[in-house]
């Protein structure tokens, strides 16, 4: 099983890779061919868009030159991702495009080496480097972008409006989940045994771990959870948090900064906002917080 798995799915199913992950698309419809070709195509679309890992998307021409007229979605993104800052208190940091290189996550990550040499100096986050006025985002000196974990989010809601016109849908990217009516089961990897949520109302859910995207330098097991007070990847206790939010943004943004606080301040912060949590930490424990028992 892996950490997320749709159970009970109808029997309208397509699945194929963008964004460096598995996408799966499920929809509740006699027929809906059209719109599960157009909700492929939307993901392929921001990816083109928004991956750093492709040197004519708009990312990274805004990342080469330091300024840029931005297109509407990677506006969108960006505004999204900058107000996920502020609510996390600088947790959440798409500044953090130089530490992720810098640890040994230069190149997609299948093609990133499991070993190697000792990774280059950590790269602290700058969020305030971000200026963006009249469609025109300006970067402060050397600053660059990463919108791996935000733009996967806002892919998933975008192609969850398309194939919600078919019917009652669920849009999975790689445990990224968004929805559209309809009531769906899924199982959550747990230190333990799955748990599993039932997903309804347009609820979305969303999973931040080390235990996948991770590698070897000098000898050290590294990740792509950086924490930006320090460039460097999180030292967090915890292995892996999955939250349930109204959208898949929103999903992803939380569980990543309740990643970066470590058990006890997320297990708090969980139960302060009541947002739904599986906590699992390093050392084998699963809690359950924001409501969940």
């Amino acid at each position: 099983m892996s950490v997320m798995d749709v159970l009970a799915a109808p029997p309208l199913r397509h699945r194929f890779r963008a964004m460096g992950t598995s996408i799966e698309l499920l929809v509740e419809a006699d027929e809906a061919t059209t719109a599960l070709a157009a909700a492929e195509q939307e993901f392929h679309r921001l990816e083109a868009l928004l991956s750093r890992f492709r040197p004519d998307s708009e990312l990274s021409r805004l990342n080469a030159e330091g300024s840029l007229a931005a297109g509407p979605d990677l506006l969108r993104v960006l505004g999204l991702a900058l107000e996920a800052n502020a609510r996390t208190g600088g947790r959440f940091d798409i500044t953090v495009h130089d530490a992720l290189v810098a640890a040994g996550y230069d190149r997609s990550f299948e093609l990133v080496p499991a070993d190697g040499g000792a990774p280059a100096a950590p790269s602290p986050g700058r969020p305030a480097g971000i200026r963006v006025r009249d469609g025109i985002v300006e970067l402060g000196p050397g600053l660059r972008l990463d919108l791996g974990g935000i733009g996967k989010g806002y892919a998933c809601e975008r192609a969850a409006e398309i194939l919600a016109t078919a019917g009652p849908c669920l849009v999975n990217a790689g445990g990224d989940i968004a929805t559209r009516a309809g009531s769906w089961t899924v199982a959550i990897e747990t230190a333990e045994e799955p748990l599993t949520l039932e997903l309804s109302g347009g609820s979305a859910l969303a999973t931040s771990g080390r235990d996948l995207r991770r590698w070897r330098r000098a000898g050290r097991e590294l990740h792509h959870l950086i924490d930006p007070a320090t460039g460097a990847p999180s030292e967090s206790d915890l292995l892996r948090v999955t939250v349930v939010a109204a959208d898949a943004v929103g999903a992803e943004v939380t569980a990543k900064a309740l990643f970066l606080a470590g058990t006890s301040a997320a297990r708090a912060e969980a139960d302060r906002d009541g947002v739904p949590a599986v906590l699992v930490t390093g050392d084998g424990d699963t809690i359950l917080a924001g409501g969940l028992a």
